[in-house]
């Protein structure tokens, strides 16, 4: 009898095997299998590059689009920024909002921040609430929620950095921003979210496979 239960409590090889595939600690940390939100692979950190990247040379392609102010120059990076966040989450929204404007701070470290601080208000609220409601009506929503927030910042920013940066008091930056700011910031945000809504499925497809 003594025999028989110590056979009985020994656990079979099958099963030790079999706990030990299922468990979740067996999987590889060199894996660059899975991209799921939070997993840092090769291929994952290989594709934030290629957004930073394409963010980069986005923020040197400079055009006006408001003839108001032609002084005032729309560049595409925010795009780059949006379909990053919405392909991988708010981190590499945040990652590539910040490192795409990196080049800019030697030369125009006010500007570089402002446009930091607008990108982030754009993508990380946008992807947050694309990561929760994960659908067109959520891309939707999301854009529309990163844009009021982007634009508000914007509004704020001029008011605290173009004093510095174009050496004019705040009350001339005040009266910017009904007939120039306000205008050319909406223009640039509409831009963004259009062009964002139409290819960002796509591209997210594209970049997973």
């Amino acid at each position: 009898m003594e025999e028989t239960r110590l056979y009985m409590s020994m656990p079979t090889r099958g099963t030790d095997s079999q706990h030990s595939t299922n468990s979740p600690h067996s999987v590889d940390p060199h894996s660059t299998k899975g991209d799921g939100e939070g997993r840092w692979s090769t291929r994952r950190i290989a594709i934030y590059a290629l957004f930073v990247a394409l963010a980069i040379v986005a923020s040197f392609i400079e055009f006006p689009i408001f003839p108001a102010a032609p002084y005032l120059k729309y560049d595409p990076s925010g795009i780059v920024s949006l379909i990053a966040g919405f392909a991988f989450g708010p981190m590499a929204a945040v990652l590539v909002s910040i490192l795409s404007w990196i080049p800019h701070m030697f030369a125009d470290p006010l500007g570089s921040i402002m446009a930091i601080a607008v990108a982030l208000g754009l993508s990380v609220p946008a992807s947050l609430l694309y990561r929760r409601f994960h659908s067109r009506i959520g891309a939707l929503y999301g854009i529309l929620l990163g844009s009021v927030c982007a634009l508000a910042i914007a509004l704020l920013g001029n008011l605290v950095i173009t004093p510095l940066y174009a050496n004019i008091s705040v009350s001339q930056v005040v009266a910017m921003i009904l007939p120039i700011l306000l205008p050319f910031n909406l223009l640039k945000l509409v831009i963004h979210g259009t062009v964002t809504f139409i290819i960002y499925k796509p591209v997210s497809m594209l970049v997973k496979r």
